[in-house]
């Protein structure tokens, strides 16, 4: 296992994220680590929401995803940049993702964004809130 930086980001905030992967891209730097970025995508396949999409509906938002998570990281970074860094779509619910990749990659940090914060959630969005709280690496919070 090699030493990694996670960063998470939503691919549907458009250039939101693109703080967080440079800040992560620097500290992974700093530590000669793998940066890994993750992209979660939601499972609609068990609930009743799923009889209202297509039967391919999950690979083409997966197949988006990826798209989408390339395109924000060359902006983010560059291509070159970019090739070095694992790509990672995931199903199921946001934080449960990030930090099973974080376990599984043995991530010594995970970076997420804090997001447009409103009432409800007035420091951090409820998915960055959960890393943080049940993370077992450091989390680094870019705002």
């Amino acid at each position: 296992m090699t030493n990694s930086v996670l960063c998470a980001v939503d691919v549907s905030n458009g250039d939101d994220d693109i703080k967080a992967i440079r800040k992560a891209a620097q500290l992974a730097a700093l530590d000669n680590a793998q940066l890994d970025v993750i992209a979660v995508v939601p499972d609609f396949g068990m609930s009743q929401v799923s009889s209202f999409f297509s039967k391919d509906h999950h690979e083409k938002m997966v197949t988006e995803a990826k798209e989408h998570l390339n395109a924000l990281v060359t902006k983010a970074l560059d291509a070159d940049q970019n090739a070095k860094v694992r790509h990672v779509i995931a199903t199921g619910r946001a934080y449960e993702e990030v930090l099973n990749l974080a376990k599984k990659t043995g991530a010594s940090l995970i970076v997420v964004g804090a997001h447009k914060a409103d009432i409800s959630d007035y420091l951090l969005g409820p998915n960055a809130a959960r890393v943080v709280r049940h993370a077992t690496c450091s989390v680094h919070v870019v705002r």
